[in-house]
């Protein structure tokens, strides 16, 4: 029936469609329902050049039981002898990194992987953490992989991510090599427009600001990192 939910098997007829370059509307026709119910499914499963069959059901599945129990929404899952106060800690450590610029998936990911015992967490285990779908937990990681704040080691035929004391170096350096880029580009404009003009001065001085606040904070990431080294050995 048209409002029934999609099945496993029309699932795999919607990533078999898309492998043979149907478009939405032939595979709409072919499976008997609304084109907007297509689009819907491949939109919030990867999109058209990554929707699986498998994992978009997997998804779904997350997704149901998210809104049986809407209190995984926005709290981690609860551990068997973790008490309230660790759980009250980790949403405030949350709250703390939306705060400063963080997407909240992201930076529940990360907080998981940070107050975990050993500062490492499989996908499944994230997924059962938070009560996230696979897809949810892969494009949070792809974020911190792109930053330096996670990294990932194979163990037999699964993932296992990682974060350490390192994370917050590296969070600290890929913001001043971002200054470094700001650094250079106003520059640029400086010697573009001319320092003898009012917008020239104001990216000559904008350059300089951000060259020497980089530096500063390269220096200050280097020396605590060697402090820390050297505490921990």
């Amino acid at each position: 029936m048209p409002g029934d939910r999609l099945t496993a098997d029309q699932r795999r007829r919607i990533a078999d469609g898309l492998t043979s370059g149907l478009t939405y509307a032939e595979i709409a026709r072919r499976l008997g329902r609304p084109t907007s119910t297509i689009t819907r499914e491949i939109a919030r499963n990867g999109g058209p050049h990554a929707y699986r069959a498998a994992r978009a059901q997997l998804a779904t599945s997350w997704r149901a039981r998210r809104r049986k129990h809407p209190s995984a929404a926005g709290l981690p899952a609860a551990v068997d002898g973790e008490p309230p106060s660790v759980r009250d800690f980790e949403a405030r450590f949350v709250t703390l990194m939306t705060e400063t610029g963080m997407a909240p998936m992201t930076a529940r990911v990360f907080v998981a992987l940070f107050i975990s015992e050993g500062g490492s967490l499989t996908a499944g285990e994230l997924m059962h953490h938070l009560q996230v779908s696979p897809a949810t937990i892969s494009h949070a990681i792809r974020w911190l992989e792109q930053r330096e704040l996670v990294s990932r080691e194979r163990e037999a035929r699964r993932v296992r991510y990682i974060v350490d004391i390192d994370a917050w170096y590296q969070a600290w350096t890929v913001s001043a090599r971002s200054m470094v880029r700001w650094a250079d580009t106003t520059r640029q404009g400086a010697d573009i427009f001319g320092a003898d003009t009012p917008t020239g001065d104001r990216l000559h001085l904008t350059s300089q600001f951000l060259e020497h606040l980089s530096q500063d904070m390269l220096r200050a990431a280097e020396h605590w990192r060697h402090t820390f080294t050297r505490q921990r050995t």
